[in-house]
């Protein structure tokens, strides 16, 4: 028996997700007999790089820039839930309920606000959707960087920001679990699709280990369909990176229109 990272950092909260995802984790771990090793104080590059990584999830943009030929692609999450679907989400560009602007290019010269600039949903997504109506490679007045999904709605909801990019997914739980986190905002307008967030393991696991490791998280899904309602989680779609490269061509798509930086 060996000790493994074995970790899903993307969606943790609120508590039934996390709880969820915990269960389900561990059930992987008790098909494949392994053991977890404690990953607290890792960051997340910490996690996607380690050599004793066996699962966790990352963000399609750190897999197609930082982590790119770094680690191996094993599934995609194919999700049910609003506006995520068949293996692909989107952002949900939000504003204030009460604010008058009605269409995106209304919101020129607003304040926008990021989770990260190496968040898909947060910024790639966003980038994409904005490069049509940028002027001379600006959008907004200014942009801030909250650190997190959450914050980000928390800046919108205390007037700190007007326009943020919400992935689907996480949108979708705090709607369900913490309702009050969504409340009075509201949906301007929606992204291109994306491929929903992959799962990973250490680039130096084997084929027939992926392949035992992809059984067992379809196996434990199928033995605990609370786990599949809670997380809205109907299967694992089998992926590797190049389902990936749609992430990069939204960029060039941005790049090509002179919006290479959301600001």
């Amino acid at each position: 028996m060996t000790h493994h990272l074995t970790e899903l950092l993307m969606y943790t909260s609120p508590e039934p997700i996390h709880q969820a995802n915990e269960r389900w984790l561990v059930r992987i771990l008790e098909h494949l007999g392994e053991t977890r090793l404690d990953a607290e104080g890792l960051s997340l590059p910490d996690v996607w790089l380690s050599p004793h990584l066996l699962l966790t999830q990352t963000c399609g943009y750190p897999l197609m820039t930082a982590l790119r030929g770094k680690v191996r692609v094993l599934a995609r999450p194919r999700y049910e839930l609003p506006d995520s679907s068949g293996g692909n989400h989107c952002s949900l560009i939000l504003g204030r309920l009460e604010d008058a602007r009605q269409t995106l290019a209304d919101y020129r010269d607003s304040r926008g606000v990021i989770n990260g600039r190496d968040s898909n949903s947060g910024m790639n997504l966003l980038r994409h959707r904005l490069a049509p109506l940028q002027r001379d490679g600006q959008f907004f007045a200014q942009v801030g960087i909250s650190g997190s999904h959450r914050e980000s709605l928390r800046w919108l909801r205390e007037d700190l920001a007007d326009l943020a990019a919400i992935d689907s997914v996480t949108f979708a739980y705090l709607a369900r679990h913490a309702a009050e986190e969504v409340a009075g905002l509201r949906v301007i307008t929606r992204s291109a699709f994306s491929p929903t967030l992959p799962y990973i393991t250490s680039a130096t696991v084997s084929d027939q280990q992926a392949q035992a490791l992809l059984q067992a998280m379809s196996q434990a899904l199928r033995e605990l369909p609370d786990v599949t309602e809670i997380l809205g989680l109907s299967e694992v779609l089998p992926a590797n990176e190049s389902d990936y490269q749609v992430v990069l061509d939204y960029q060039r798509e941005a790049e090509t229109l002179g919006y290479g930086i959301l600001r």
